[in-house]
């Protein structure tokens, strides 16, 4: 059981979620009707700004001993990961409003930036679960998605499913002992939220 909550673990790892996000977006909405070149574009940029690069700077942290762990599962240690984390997403945001996508595309990154920040705050007195954000941010979009006319299929096996990945992480963060229930909660509510609000101003 600890081998599969490893592996959803870095599944859904905070720096892959958002590129999950944005293919879902691309397939399952109005854009599904853009270029399929355009859309892998789309998907790897958010992988290239939010993923990669973040990892690229975590790994260099933890090479030149600033963090105890790649992982960053300490408390002391997500400082300026979260604060590289919130300018990657201001930066795909960006990407996403000159490349002239949808106002609510671009404000799912902004969402994923707030909830990062939120996390941040709340990691000086609590651990706040990053991974529960990411999911949580991930359901807000689809959500939101459905909600504002922008899907081209019937959705509900789509949330349902991606609720169910939801809850697996979430699981596997509590049996690897990363974060207790109530934290998992906290960290997917507050991802839903703030990605929830900041969707709906586009």
């Amino acid at each position: 059981m600890e081998k599969a909550a490893r592996f959803f673990s870095r599944m859904f790892s905070p720096l892959l979620v958002p590129s999950y996000g944005t293919f879902l977006a691309m397939w399952f909405s109005l854009l599904v009707y853009l270029p399929s070149e355009t859309r892998w574009l789309a998907v790897l940029a958010t992988f290239l700004i939010t993923g990669l690069l973040p990892m690229s700077v975590i790994g260099t942290l933890y090479y030149m001993g600033r963090i105890s762990d790649p992982g960053v599962n300490e408390k002391k240690d997500r400082l300026i990961p979260y604060i590289v984390a919130m300018l990657c997403y201001s930066g795909c945001a960006v990407y996403f409003f000159r490349a002239n996508a949808p106002l609510w595309l671009s404000m799912f990154f902004v969402g994923a930036g707030l909830a990062t920040l939120v996390s941040l705050v709340v990691n000086n007195w609590w651990k706040i679960s990053a991974h529960g954000a990411a999911m949580g941010g991930i359901v807000a979009i689809l959500f939101r998605i459905v909600s504002d006319g922008h899907n081209v299929i019937e959705m509900f096996p789509v949330i349902s499913s991606v609720i169910i990945v939801a809850g697996v992480v979430g699981t596997s963060r509590i049996m690897l002992g990363r974060h207790t229930l109530w934290q998992v909660i906290a960290g997917t509510a507050n991802g839903f939220i703030c990605v929830y609000a900041c969707s709906a101003l586009g």
